[in-house]
């Protein structure tokens, strides 16, 4: 299959990476002592690599996700699913968003995305299912939100009641027009835009 940014042999047999490495290999960046959410820190490295920030790192300081996102999509994306798809995995605790810490390394969720020729085909990850955990989580990121100038998300209370009723489970989102585009070898997804009227 093709993509704009390259090419994928599905038959080839997936290579599993994880984030750190993938940071390692694609940007020359080691990522681990970051992970727990030091922007500063991260945005030093990258820039220290020679990959590119869309600001000054003198600027007021911008979130790990930030930070993250910026060197992800520039210098490592593209690169990921080339010549055989691609499972990233160990995505940072900050990144973790709803799903669980790994028991093993807490710095890490166990999430993974799929990536054929440079495109995220599917995001998964094990649903959090902890109450208590989710909304430490949704506080941090209000405070986070709240420190930026931005006004905070209302905590969701009746997600946080149904989490109590939640068994351990994990899901998969399946990009079906991301996939169309590597199946037809389409320029771009808007020419394999679906007529859904969501």
């Amino acid at each position: 299959m093709r993509g704009p940014g390259g090419s994928c042999d599905l038959s080839a047999g997936a290579e599993r990476l994880s984030v750190a490495e993938a940071f390692r290999r694609y940007g020359a960046v080691e990522v681990e002592p970051y992970l727990n959410g030091d922007a500063v820190g991260l945005a030093r490295a990258v820039a220290a690599a020679g990959i590119p920030l869309p600001w000054s790192i003198d600027d007021a300081p911008r979130s790990f996700e930030d930070v993250f996102f910026a060197a992800f999509i520039s210098a490592i994306e593209p690169r990921l699913g080339q010549g055989r798809p691609t499972v990233l995995c160990e995505w940072p605790a900050p990144m973790a968003a709803l799903a669980r810490l790994s028991p093993q390394r807490p710095s890490v969720a166990l999430r993974f995305e799929l990536y054929a020729a440079g495109v995220e085909l599917a995001n998964a990850f094990d649903e959090l299912t902890d109450p208590i955990e989710q909304r430490a989580r949704f506080e941090a990121a209000a405070a986070e939100r709240a420190a930026a100038g931005l006004d905070p998300y209302p905590i969701d209370e009746d997600f946080l009641s149904d989490l109590r009723e939640l068994r351990p489970s994990t899901g998969i989102a399946l990009g079906i027009e991301r996939l169309l585009l590597l199946l037809c070898g389409a320029p771009t997804i808007d020419a394999v835009a679906l007529p859904f009227g969501w």
